[in-house]
């Protein structure tokens, strides 16, 4: 369990923020200048907060009503930044066991061979960092980190720098840190995939405040939290199972309470979870069931909330079968189709709206839907 209860003051900047979260991956999400890694500092021990406490499992690293502050050194935070910070003259093997050097022996619990093969980076061990690709150096990054056998591991933006094939290169090791290893982190980030793809928990900061903090698919939902430049990005984040493959159209089918829906192929068994994000833009309404159409994912459900979001645009909760969905339509269909909360309703999503930026294999999360 992380709790944090902060008030620090930076210049003329006043950040305020207090959350607690049991959840495996923490997304600390808002756009840049926000807070975010002012915070992931003052939970490092890098900058003492004017006030509050923060706890981590029992172990309190502030309190300033108490005069307690953990200097980092004694923190065991481990923490990745944005750029990997590798030691050019030491080579991949050096740079990961530098992190063990700062934890005593007894308090040692990452194994080298677990961490590298997690990784995979075990062909790069006698390289240098010059010789690496962006992805590859973040890799090591986070190896290094984890050989320090931290209690909590702090990312700032670790796929900043990174162009999107790196990305996708790097996004699998980050979902298999998050769900084999019992290390919680904290994620600071401004992208909505990404958060969407890994977060269980997200925090969201706006100017030094906080807005929101809950599970992913609850925080998801909230399109009114999104900056105006991810607005479009957002929308339900929904755990699915995988129930078959058609390989004779190139599909995949997956199971949910809201019903069947037919993605991509992607390569995974039957039975896999699957955590699939479902913009509202790609929502399309219908007050009956559709025929006649090329889309083939169609979800009986019913209008829960409706919230108008300026003069154009209406955003929907729809509940099918106790998984929410959230459409963004234009008033004037919302008006024409004469919705109403109670309404039954047909979700109508296009395969092809299925990226791989939106479909997200890994192991199961548990998420809250209203």
């Amino acid at each position: 369990m992380l709790f944090v209860d902060i008030h620090h003051r930076l210049g003329a900047f006043d950040l305020e923020a207090s959350f607690q979260s049991a959840g495996r991956l923490t997304a600390l999400f808002g756009p840049s200048g926000s807070g975010k890694t002012s915070i992931i500092n003052i939970i490092a021990g890098l900058i003492r907060p004017d006030s509050g406490r923060i706890v981590i499992d029992g172990k309190t690293l502030v309190d300033t009503a108490q005069r307690s502050f953990v200097p980092v050194h004694r923190r065991q935070v481990g923490f990745v930044f944005q750029d990997a910070r590798l030691f050019p003259h030491l080579s991949v093997r050096s740079n990961l066991l530098y992190g063990r050097w700062f934890t005593p022996q007894a308090e040692r619990y990452a194994e080298f061979g677990r961490v590298v093969e997690m990784l995979g980076i075990g062909h790069l061990l006698a390289r240098r960092p010059a010789l690496l690709s962006g992805g590859e150096k973040q890799r090591v990054a986070i190896g290094r980190a984890l050989l320090a056998s931290p209690k909590l591991l702090l990312m700032d933006e670790p796929l900043a720098s990174l162009d999107d094939a790196r990305k996708s290169e790097i996004m699998p090791y980050l979902e298999r840190l998050r769900d084999e290893t019992k290390i919680p982190i904290v994620y600071v980030s401004h992208s909505i995939a990404e958060v969407a793809r890994l977060a269980t928990d997200i925090v969201v900061m706006t100017n030094g405040k906080l807005a929101a903090s809950g599970p992913t698919g609850e925080i998801m939902r909230r399109l009114d939290l999104l900056p105006p430049e991810e607005v479009g990005e957002g929308g339900a984040v929904l755990d699915m199972k995988v129930l078959g493959h058609d390989e004779a159209f190139g599909m995949t089918v997956l199971g949910t309470r809201a019903g069947e829906m037919r993605v991509p192929r992607i390569d995974r068994p039957l039975g896999a979870a699957v955590r699939v994000r479902i913009r509202a833009r790609d929502v399309m309404i219908g007050t009956e069931r559709p025929k006649g159409l090329s889309a083939l994912n169609i979800l009986p459900g019913r209008i829960a909330e409706i919230s108008q979001v300026d003069g154009s645009q209406v955003d929907l909760k729809l509940d099918c079968h106790g998984d929410i969905l959230v459409s963004r339509i234009t008033r004037q269909s919302f008006q024409t189709l004469h919705l109403a909360i109670g309404r039954e309703v047909f979700a109508v999503i296009k395969t092809v709206a299925f990226d791989r930026a939106n479909l997200s294999p890994g192991a199961p999360l548990v998420l809250t839907s209203d």
